[in-house]
């Protein structure tokens, strides 16, 4: 941080609030379960900042998932190299337009002594690209997670020996662990799971002994606000429903399942309680199953959306759904409530078509700059 001019030691001005700071310490580990590293991170208290006051908008370069499976397909369907580096400092270049004032960290004694491609995507402003003769690099920014997908190798040691000149960074070699997934690769594809996560998740729940069953929620299951028993902790069922929506990332078969218990969240009951275990039952018996991308030259788009007929019983709303393929490989889903009642089910249909064209758009345009 101090290499990279990331904050100046100034005395506090008068009528100027300092924002507290914390280490915060951890262990990483490997996909296997074994022991990587320790880790310190110095974090900023920002939740006692007010929105407004001290500042107006805030950003962190966070890529959609989507853009990361698009990346894999084509990597895997084009034969690109993928490669992975961790930035060292949380604390990016961005530029500030407020003056933020923070405490100096614990144990910190003053020490004295353009990297990234400009043209970020459209459709995604951490996906950057850049294209010099017949080769071709994208470099996709997750905080401090960056992967390059890279025509040749020497294009992405070019890169990241330029980047080594502004940022203290971990080069960790072939893309083989991101954001929590396994990605595994040979030549048919590449492969993502989030095994070890499931494994966690059933661990932390207590249902790594379970019986397993053969799908994620009963047919035909109308959950509602108003059966069952209030649950006396329920802050224990929006943490297991916010693990849950983590595991959809790899997972398209809970999405529903998981999308009808985030509804409930505000005041769950014990029949939602109940239709959680079903899906931590179910994924018992589906621990490794993930999604994959096939080598296979095939990049056109397709799309498939459907909807059902006010399914709800307490506000008589339609579920919209819809599933988005690379040739034969999945990209992007989506089961969501329709904001409004619709009176027929022709009509719930068209609202189902009309979100599923906004993905596709979006797609589109993102597509055109890869």
């Amino acid at each position: 941080m101090e290499r990279t001019n990331t904050w100046d030691v100034t005395s506090l001005p008068p009528g100027k609030k300092v924002v507290g700071c914390k280490w915060v310490f951890t262990l990483k580990f490997y996909a296997d379960g074994t022991l990587e590293r320790y880790k310190a991170r110095l974090v900023a208290k920002g939740y006692t900042q007010k929105e407004g006051l001290d500042y107006n908008e805030k950003f962190s370069p966070v890529s959609k998932m989507v853009t990361v499976k698009m990346l894999l397909k084509i990597s895997a369907s084009k034969q690109w190299f993928l490669h992975q580096l961790d930035i060292s400092n949380a604390f990016l270049n961005g530029d500030l337009d407020e003056d933020i004032y923070m405490r100096l960290p614990e144990g910190y004694a003053e020490i004295k002594g353009d990297t990234l491609p400009k043209n970020a995507c459209h459709g995604d402003q951490t996906l950057f690209v850049k294209s010099f003769g017949d080769d071709f690099i994208a470099l996709l920014v997750y905080v401090d997670d960056i992967v390059i997908a890279s025509t040749t190798e020497s294009g992405a040691t070019q890169l990241t020996a330029a980047l080594k000149q502004s940022f203290k960074l971990r080069e960790l070699g072939p893309l083989k662990y991101f954001l929590g997934l396994k990605i595994a690769r040979n030549s048919t594809g590449i492969s993502i799971c989030q095994r070890k996560y499931a494994l966690e998740l059933l661990t932390s729940s207590g249902m790594l002994a379970c019986k397993d069953v053969q799908t994620p929620m009963v047919p035909n299951l109308h959950l509602s606000r108003t059966f069952g028993k209030i649950l006396n902790d329920k802050e224990m069922y929006r943490s297991l429903v916010g693990r849950l929506m983590y595991l959809t990332i790899t997972r398209p078969d809970i999405t529903f399942a998981v999308n009808k218990l985030c509804q409930f969240s505000s005041t769950p009951r014990t029949s939602h309680l109940t239709a959680a275990d079903q899906v931590l039952q179910y994924i018992k018996g589906t621990v490794g199953q993930g999604l994959f991308y096939s080598a296979e030259p095939d990049l056109s788009l397709k799309a498939f959306a459907d909807s059902d007929y006010a399914s709800c019983p307490d506000s008589r709303r339609s579920t919209s759904g819809f599933t988005m393929f690379f040739g034969s490989s999945l990209i992007s889903w989506r089961s969501k409530k329709q904001h409004t009642i619709s009176r027929s089910s022709a009509e719930a249909e068209y609202r189902a078509l009309a979100i599923a064209s906004c993905e596709i758009m979006w797609i589109t345009t993102l597509l055109c700059e890869l």
